[in-house]
């Protein structure tokens, strides 16, 4: 296992990653509030970390992934309400449908999934504790807070100062009167009339979101573990949060990196209901192949603002099938032969760039080029070279979970792409007719006949096993 940088979102900085267990990384990423399917945000998220893992694990490292979920929260209630079923009804249907929606993006599944509502014990128990030591703080009315001034490092990951967001406060938050300070936040809810409650010794409630991660990623992990991650959107409050409670209660460091996945934005604004640009996964794999999505988020680099349109997806779908088509193209005349002997110089660059924070883009810059040597080896009909390009470039799209599925089924999918006028039969027949021709000397017609399909989207690659075709890029 080769030293690898990660950007510490709390440094602010690039630095080396040293683990706490001698080749062992424990992660926690913050998951899905299950009340409706997960949007391309989510995706932007799960799909970052999924092949920062693979990568990791691929280096020899030994990962443990948690990845919780919420299973009760305010929108949860609401949403069960609305629609007159069960909370358990409804949260179990979208854990279903967000296991199937990453697994259709091959994302690999979490060590852990640990749901909110089997910690409650453990929540209180943490919330206990920080009562006993004097950092929280039961209000009148049932609620229990943490009280921000007690905690002196607070706004140290976001980079806030707790004066300055004081000032002004009362224009900007709602300050319960329960209060001591207008950032404080609740770590236990009293009962509503018709919400889900759990005893406790401040009455009957339920958890604050905040709490729900600090409990499940300590009871996983440990109370100090290596990586917490999430999306850009939860540095503050929520990580920052997190940060406070958790070592208030343990008094060791909760954690030692932060990573952040970078924003989503639909047609370059941030997406959103009220803009009526907000975009399940579901709605987007309806119109683009699933490793067509997953490939346009892995060739942006994790932290970088990425601009969803079907414009980029269309792009990312050509990109991407040029893959596909030099793997038909070696197929076509090596089939799946792979070797043990790989081009080990390439290898290292692509794992180079991967070890500086994980740099997507500079690594797929190495896989075109594995590609372009490849397509040449296979013209040139350097059976040995080819063999190695192609085994290569199959072992560095596992590690990016790219080029996974079947050539054949994948070229010949109508998922996000313009459909060919021809069927793949009357392609086949065409080709038999040019191959007929030029048997017959009539090469005009032979040539004919490759330019009528080329002006409908088909390529021609004579090989020595025979004519292959692909769509155009």
């Amino acid at each position: 296992m080769q030293p690898f940088v990660l950007y510490n979102s709390e440094q602010r900085k690039k630095v080396e990653f040293v683990p706490r267990k001698e080749g062992q990384i424990d992660l926690y990423v913050c998951g899905m509030t299950v009340y409706d399917y997960c949007h391309i945000g989510h995706a932007r998220t799960v799909v970052a970390f999924d092949y920062i893992i693979r990568f990791l694990r691929s280096q020899g490292w030994q990962v443990k992934y948690v990845r919780n979920i919420t299973d009760i929260d305010d929108k949860i209630i609401k949403r069960a309400n609305e629609n007159g079923e069960s909370i358990s009804a409804l949260t179990t249907r979208f854990i279903d449908a967000m296991n199937e929606d990453f697994a259709k993006l091959g994302c690999v599944a979490p060590d852990a999934a640990p749901k909110a509502t089997d910690y409650i014990d453990q929540m209180q128990n943490m919330i206990g504790t920080l009562v006993d030591k004097g950092t929280a703080y039961p209000s009148n009315n049932g609620d229990v807070y943490f009280e921000v001034e007690k905690f002196a490092k607070y706004g140290r990951l976001s980079g806030r100062k707790l004066e300055d967001m004081q000032a002004g406060a009362s224009e900007r938050v709602d300050v319960e009167v329960e209060k001591k300070h207008p950032f404080d936040f609740v770590l236990w809810k009293h009962a509503k009339e018709n919400e889900p409650s759990w005893a406790s010794p401040w009455g009957k409630g339920r958890p604050g979101w905040h709490i729900e991660c600090s409990a499940m990623s300590t009871c996983c992990l440990g109370n100090h573990f290596d990586i917490h991650g999430g999306g850009a959107d939860l540095s503050f409050p929520h990580h920052e949060n997190e940060i406070a409670q958790s070592e208030a209660a343990t008094g060791e460091q909760y954690v030692n990196y932060w990573m952040h996945a970078g924003f989503i934005n639909v047609d370059g604004e941030k997406m959103s209901k009220s803009l009526g640009n907000f975009f399940t996964i579901r709605d987007v794999i309806e119109k683009f192949h699933p490793e067509v999505v997953r490939y346009f988020i892995v060739s942006s680099h994790y932290r970088s603002p990425v601009n969803y349109s079907d414009v980029a997806l269309k792009e990312a779908k050509q990109t991407l099938m040029r893959f596909y088509n030099s793997f038909k193209s070696y197929q076509a005349v090596y089939g799946e032969h792979l070797v043990d002997t790989l081009d080990e110089q390439l290898v290292e660059r692509f794992n180079a760039a991967m070890r500086d924070d994980f740099n997507t883009p500079e690594a797929i810059a190495v896989l075109f080029e594995i590609n372009k040597a490849l397509n040449s080896a296979i013209k040139e009909e350097n059976a040995e070279q080819a063999a190695i390009y192609y085994s290569t470039l199959r072992h560095l799209t596992n590690i990016l979970g790219l080029v996974q599925y079947d050539v054949e089924a994948f070229l010949k999918s109508d998922i996000g792409q313009e459909t060919l006028s021809l069927s793949p039969e009357q392609i086949e027949d065409l080709i038999q007719q040019r191959k007929d021709a030029k048997k017959a000397k009539e090469f005009a017609r032979a040539d004919e006949i490759r330019q009528s399909l080329l002006d409908q989207g088909v390529v021609l690659e004579d090989t020595r096993q025979g004519t292959v075709w692909r769509r155009a890029d």
